[in-house]
């Protein structure tokens, strides 16, 4: 029994202790912001489990939009889950009282539930809430996710470079 206890002390010492908190000083687009820690460290931050849409894609300035006037100019907490291939910490990201940013952004309709990179199968709920109340990007019935905007991308960028040889 103390051992459990003791095994439970410690997850708990180690989730309570792994919050930080910063400075929202820059957002990137939808899902990517740049916090200012204690010590003066800027620190990108990709949110965790939702995908905006891309900066040359429809409704991209709209999620950034979003995603400033929720947390730009605040003191969020978040808790590092990983890091991306591009390097970025990847983040789980409250402010407001304990609002978990990626959820108001997918239950605004301005990004897709990551489902690659989560769980969270409420995500998927608030995203499928949204989609019927045609909020946000899904106003466009043949909205495209990020993940195949950006194959789209490569696949052109590819076909360009061939053409050009």
């Amino acid at each position: 029994m103390r051992k459990i206890l003791f095994i439970q002390f410690l997850l708990f010492s180690v989730f309570i202790f792994s919050q930080t908190e910063g400075k929202v000083i820059k957002v990137k687009d939808g899902d990517t912001v740049v916090v200012l820690l204690s010590d003066n460290i800027q620190e990108t931050l990709r949110l965790a489990e939702v995908d905006c849409p891309e900066k040359g894609q429809a409704f991209g300035k709209n999620a950034k939009q979003f995603t400033s006037e929720a947390v730009f100019g605040k003191t969020v907490t978040f808790y590092r889950t990983g890091k991306d291939r591009y390097k970025r910490t990847v983040a789980k990201i409250f402010y407001d009282h304990n609002k978990y940013l990626s959820e108001e952004i997918i239950k605004a309709g301005f990004g897709w539930w990551y489902f690659k990179a989560s769980k969270n199968v409420d995500l998927q709920k608030l995203q499928d809430t949204a989609k019927a109340k045609k909020l946000g990007l899904w106003m466009d019935k043949n909205a495209v996710s990020p993940w195949e905007y950006r194959k789209s991308r490569r696949k052109k960028n590819a076909d360009n470079k061939s053409k050009a040889l």
